[in-house]
């Protein structure tokens, strides 16, 4: 068997005496190359890719064969890349196997032994279009040439170069030429519209795009321009941490750091190697294209890969690495098979495996690293129940729980200025008596209130800060049946009211009823469910809004899918604090406001009045209830509030 590194592998052909010949290119449809450059390539510049690729293979096949004593074994190899303005050709060289005359013409001419006819049936469906497997590589030199040369001399010996030229129609030629060295050069006559290709800066570029790690030099100008050495071929072993923060801050400049990498490398039963980097948490991630860039054997062939790997783990950066993952016969495209799917689960595993790991090693840099860590994980969990089981102790959240000094995995951990804990870790330190609740809070600010009574009474908070949580939560409880989430603000219990006994007056009210009744008159609200309690906390707030659990993540998942955020529900209720001294003088003031035969407001009683709309008001400023649009009269309202009460020498 021979190999033609042009158009795959084929049968060996002896050596001839080459003559000049005419003939024809033995395809079934009138041209093939308009099919070439509408229906396989997308980009034109792919051609340059697939041409170097071409040649770094036929040098790989000469080292291979020559050193099973096949052929001459040469100097280095290396792909040559040189620009005539004048002549306005591209010429792609290399010092690899070449080919005899009837290699060309078994290769080159029958276009893989398949006609145009079977080509576009089977790339129709692309289920078994895998690279290289149509020849139509070299092929792709037609989408920017009108004319293509190729000048080749075999590493056999005795064999003569020869000189291939076609001008994209079916006829071509087949002449001897001059060439001493083996190799084989692909001279490319620019159409044009494609003359960019003439400027050394475009090819450099594109040699720093598609054939950076390639093992071969790649010289233009007589200058190698490719890095060659693609670090995530190598053993992690053979690698220091400044080689993976160099990589990362050359693919992925101006990014800064990233915060750890795992490094993949396996051969059964596929063939794959690749570094994932965790980037810093900027901005927003992308989670629908990711910036993964995919290679086969070190050539570049895509930076969208999420076919490959699941959605949640799209926003991580790096390089996948794999001759195995199927592709469009163009390269462009992915197949979506049972053994891309296998590799996508091969990712999320040792994904996994490296946060267990680092979390085992060293708790606090994984604190550290979490608030960047929870996208991935926690929408992992969410979609993947098999990354779920593999991450349910990685998971971890922010507490009100002081951190430790033990080595127990169960302590709180205390990193960058937060402490973080397990929901483990949690369970372990409830009460008997609430040991199904799990009380978290999402927003210190707008929450403090509630969260100050939760832990000035000694209960431990989790803190919730991501968009995600809002059906992350959700999930949590229907993983673990037996727990209950609360939000700090949905209600509170007894262990934070003082329950004795009330007076009633000579009409049998209590404070607590006048004070619900003088509120609901002033705000004449049916949807607002007024409470009167005497909370036992220092500080706690005069009034503070309570969103009961299941309305609250009705109300929260409306907002979701109208892509708003949300606002506080229409029925909520208004928690007062009979202890707190304003509400003290309201009472006292409602109670000294009305006259007998009154039939108006007196100024005293419409103070009270507005005593109480500002109470609410304050409420549901703390979690941010009040609209945009009603701030500029919340302020009105305040200034005169102040105004009279500093009439009245309040």
């Amino acid at each position: 068997m021979v190999w033609s590194p042009y158009l795959g592998s084929g049968f060996q052909t002896a050596a001839m005496s080459v003559m000049e010949e005419q003939g024809q290119i033995q395809i079934h449809t009138e041209n093939i190359f308009p099919i070439i450059k509408k229906a396989v390539y997308s980009g034109h510049e792919v051609f340059l890719r697939e041409l170097v690729s071409n040649g770094v293979d036929a040098i790989n096949k000469r080292r291979m064969a020559a050193m099973a004593g096949d052929c001459s074994e040469g100097d280095e190899g290396a792909i040559r890349i040189t620009v005539d303005r004048e002549a306005k050709t591209l010429t792609i060289a290399d010092n690899g196997i070449g080919m005899t005359a009837d290699e060309v013409k078994r290769y080159i001419n029958q276009v893989a032994f398949s006609s145009a006819e079977d080509f576009l049936e089977k790339y129709k469906q692309e289920s078994d279009a895998i690279i290289g497997h149509f020849g139509l590589g070299f092929y792709s030199s037609f989408m920017v040439a009108d004319r293509v040369e190729l000048v080749t001399l075999s590493a056999k010996s005795d064999a003569e170069a020869i000189r291939w030229s076609c001008d994209g129609s079916p006829n071509f030629s087949l002449s001897s030429a001059e060439r001493v060295i083996p190799g084989t050069d692909v001279i490319l006559h620019l159409m044009e519209e494609e003359l960019e290709y003439l400027e050394p800066a475009r090819i450099r570029t594109l040699i720093n795009t598609y054939c950076d790690f390639m093992a071969v030099p790649v010289q233009l100008e007589g200058e190698t321009v490719n890095k060659m050495n693609a670090p995530w071929r190598k053993s992690a072993r053979d690698l220091t941490d400044k080689d993976y923060i160099d990589l990362y801050n050359y693919l992925y400049p101006f990014q800064g750091d990233p915060l750890l990498w795992v490094h993949l490398n396996t051969d059964y039963p596929y063939n794959l190697q690749g570094i994932l980097f965790f980037p810093k948490q900027q901005g927003r991630a992308d989670w629908e294209k990711g910036e993964i860039k995919l290679y086969c054997n070190q050539v570049f062939v895509s930076d969208s890969i999420k076919e490959v790997v699941p959605r949640y783990l799209l926003p991580l950066r790096g390089v996948i690495d794999s001759p195995d993952i199927p592709l469009n016969v163009s390269r462009s495209a992915l197949q979506t098979d049972r053994r891309v799917r296998s590799i996508g689960n091969f990712v999320a595993k040792k994904i996994a495996d490296r946060l267990r790991s680092l979390k085992k090693d060293d708790a606090s840099a994984y604190a550290e690293a979490w608030d960047s860590l929870a996208p991935f994980v926690k929408i992992g969990a969410m979609e993947d129940e098999k990354f779920a089981d593999q991450v349910a102790e990685l998971i971890l959240f922010g507490t009100s729980a002081q951190a430790t000094d033990s080595d127990d995995q169960l302590d709180p951990v205390a990193a960058g200025g937060k402490i973080f804990t397990t929901l483990e870790g949690y369970r372990s330190r409830l009460p008997a008596e609430n040991d199904k609740r799990v009380l978290y809070s999402t927003d210190d600010v707008a929450q403090a209130g509630a969260l100050n009574l939760w832990t000035s009474q000694g209960a431990e908070v989790l803190k919730l800060e991501t968009v995600i949580d809002t059906q992350f939560i959700p999930w949590l409880e229907q993983r673990h049946e037996d727990l209950t989430f609360q939000r700090v603000d949905a209600e509170l219990d007894d262990s934070l009211r003082d329950e004795e006994a009330e007076l009633a007056d000579q009409d049998g009210a209590t404070d607590s009823e006048r004070l619900r009744s003088l509120i609901k008159d002033a705000l004449d609200n049916d949807k607002v469910t007024i409470q009167v309690q005497a909370l036992k906390a220092e500080g706690a707030p005069p009034a503070m809004i309570l969103l009961p659990e299941q309305m609250r993540r009705l109300n929260d998942m409306g907002a979701l899918m109208e892509q708003r955020l949300p606002g506080l529900p229409d029925h909520h209720v208004l928690l007062v604090n009979r202890r707190h001294p304003l509400v003290e003088g309201l009472l006292k003031l409602k109670s000294g406001s009305v006259l007998v035969g009154q039939t108006e407001a007196s100024p005293t009683e419409q103070l009270s009045q507005n005593l109480a709309r500002h109470l609410y008001d304050m409420a549901r400023l703390g979690v941010g209830g009040l609209e945009p649009n009603e701030l500029a009269g919340f302020q009105t309202r305040s200034a005169e509030l102040m105004g009279t009460l500093m009439q009245r020498g309040m």
